[in-house]
């Protein structure tokens, strides 16, 4: 049984982005962070998402099942490491967000400014993979996910960078259909303009092929 007497959290907790925690970053809060992050989520304040992750639990949620999407999640790990100034979700997961692929994935993908080894969540049999991209040159809106705002790349951009790597995030049987309902709601002039300043010309004739053979079926 969850204990409902005290559902408040550190202001430094409750404020962070996208909700996401990191227990090498809670030392502001609690002398000893760990010990109080896992006590936090064995009452059902927070969500352990990844080792060293918590996410902080919706307060109309506490006590019920809960587990924030994995797009969201990935988001939010990423912001918890880089700043939610500097992380994009990109390829599969933004055609997740966008609304281009339906089903559910095991793998997210996100752009970030370095480097970072694949985290595997706790709360179930997914992981988040780390693209190092220059974040700047994205072409990228800000869309609101259940953990709050996370930068998506557009639909435009997110065609190019399925077509330019269909294998990136362990779903290409999924990325044929999603390029072609991202095509149909491209600014073809943008998606054109894209691919030239990024060098991705070749990429978007694959994935224009791919929206021709759409048309003629």
């Amino acid at each position: 049984m969850v204990n409902r007497r005290n559902t408040s959290l550190p202001a430094v907790l409750a404020s962070a982005p996208l909700r996401t925690i990191r227990a090498e970053d809670a030392g502001a809060a609690y002398a000893f962070p760990g010990p109080e992050l896992a006590r936090l989520a064995d009452r059902g304040l927070l969500q352990r998402v990844a080792h060293g992750y918590y996410v902080v639990v919706p307060q109309d949620m506490i006590g019920r099942e809960w587990v924030p999407s994995l797009e969201a999640a990935a988001a939010g790990i990423a912001s918890a490491i880089y700043g939610p100034n500097h992380v994009v979700l990109m390829g599969i997961s933004a055609a997740r967000v966008l609304g281009a692929i339906p089903r559910a994935l095991a793998t997210a993908v996100v752009a970030v400014p370095d480097q970072h080894r694949p985290i595997r969540l706790k709360d179930r049999q997914s992981v988040v993979r780390f693209v190092k991209r220059d974040t700047d040159r994205l072409d990228a809106e800000r869309i609101e996910t259940p953990l709050g705002p996370a930068i998506v790349t557009t639909p435009e951009q997110t065609l190019l960078d399925l077509a330019h790597r269909p294998q990136l995030g362990d779903a290409p049987d999924d990325v044929p259909a999603a390029i072609r309902m991202l095509y149909q709601r491209s600014d073809h002039q943008r998606l054109r303009a894209l691919a030239a300043d990024q060098r991705r010309t070749a990429s978007l004739r694959r994935a224009e092929s791919w929206a021709a053979t759409e048309h003629e079926r």
